[in-house]
């Protein structure tokens, strides 16, 4: 006598019957805009049963419904993602400056945009004598190339002019101050578009300790950092951007520097009336520096703790005790320009024997961070 079986079908059983599934389609059939995560939860609320996203679009994939980018005759649909504006806060490259000519430039070379901005400076149209053998916009991609990426003059690529010719062009650009120039006027433009005045009334003063390499030249031992180096003495205004810049070995006190590097800030921008310092900067200096240039110096130190300690006749700009760490007024703007100065791999040391060139490279590196930032806000606008 045969025996007869039925079969059965092995595995877990379904997690929605065939009514519950049906619900299911129909709610993401008038819904076809959510995504998988509300729709179960649109499911759960509707008819108290929970599933996963997974199993729900198994489901939905069992009906025929399918995500798709466009409207379609049937399925369900998903509008098609909008191009995000950039922002225009913040800086750095977009699509803008990937232009053709990215694929034959460095990361660090100026783009068509940046070198319109800077090419009457170096290379001004009209300029009598023999015309120059290699392009002026070559030359500076050259000298950002090696503040960029730190490697030496003789380590040039070769799609680059000769490092020789490179070199001599760098002095003669910085003996005539031309990055101190650019700077300037890109400065002014800036403070333009931030609704400022072109020339600025408040000024920050700081220094920054660095290491220097065993190339040689003027160093000194900073005995509060313990660098053995050079310091970069530095007054910027409220915006972090820079008015005057004085390189000294690292032994020099800043108290006995604040009264140079405020005169060359004077002599750039002589309506300066307010300069804010850290603690470092106390003492005669300060008196001396407004009774010659009238210039109101306000010591910004830091928070005393609660348990006491000493003050000054002048008033604190905050509450003078604090138990937690507290942003000092005016000085993180300083710092911030420090650590912008420290971004180039070339900066992270002094690699220079002349003064005047470790400047030029300071002013350099500020110029090439605030040509980019200028030019994506005239796209941006203009966009």
């Amino acid at each position: 006598m045969a025996k007869t079986s039925t079969t059965r079908k092995r595995g877990r059983p379904l997690k929605l019957r065939p009514e519950q599934a049906e619900a299911l389609v129909v709610l993401a059939r008038e819904n076809p805009r959510l995504s998988l995560d509300d729709l179960t939860s649109a499911f759960r609320q509707q008819s108290g049963i929970t599933v996963s996203a997974k199993t729900a679009w198994r489901y939905l994939d069992q009906a025929g419904l399918h995500r798709r980018r466009r409207e379609g005759p049937a399925g369900m649909t998903t509008p098609a993602p909008e191009t995000p504006s950039p922002d225009p806060s913040r800086y750095g490259y977009h699509e803008a400056h990937r232009d053709v000519g990215d694929a034959e430039r460095y990361p660090c070379g100026l783009t068509d945009s940046e070198w319109e901005q800077v090419r009457p400076l170096f290379d001004p149209t009209g300029r009598p004598g023999r015309p120059a053998k290699y392009p002026r916009r070559q030359m500076l991609d050259a000298c950002v190339y090696v503040l960029r990426s730190g490697c030496s003059w003789r380590m040039l690529p070769k799609d680059f002019p000769p490092w020789t010719v490179v070199y001599r062009t760098f002095r003669r650009w910085q003996a005539r101050g031309l990055f101190e120039t650019m700077y300037d006027e890109l400065r002014r433009l800036w403070r333009t578009r931030e609704h400022r005045a072109p020339e600025p009334t408040a000024g920050i003063l700081d220094s920054q300790s660095v290491k220097t390499s065993p190339q040689g030249g003027p160093r000194g031992y900073d005995a509060a950092k313990k660098i053995n180096g050079r310091k970069r003495h530095l007054v910027t205004d409220t915006l972090g951007l820079l008015i005057a810049v004085l390189i000294t070995a690292g032994s020099t006190q800043d108290r006995d520097a604040a009264l140079p590097v405020l005169e060359l800030a004077k002599k750039k921008v002589p309506g300066l009336e307010w300069l804010f310092v850290d603690g470092g900067y106390r003492g005669a200096p300060m008196a001396q520096i407004h009774e010659r240039h009238q210039v109101q110096v306000e010591v910004v130190r830091r928070p005393t703790k609660p348990s006491g300690g000493w003050y000054e006749g002048q008033l604190p700009l905050f509450e003078p005790t604090a138990s937690a760490f507290v942003v000092l007024p005016k000085r993180w703007i300083i710092e911030r320009t420090n650590a912008w100065n420290e971004r180039p791999r070339r900066m992270n040391r002094d690699h220079d024997r002349n003064l005047g060139v470790s400047a030029a490279w300071i002013w350099l590196t500020e110029g090439r961070m605030l040509l980019r930032r200028l030019s994506t806000t005239a796209t941006n606008q203009a966009a």
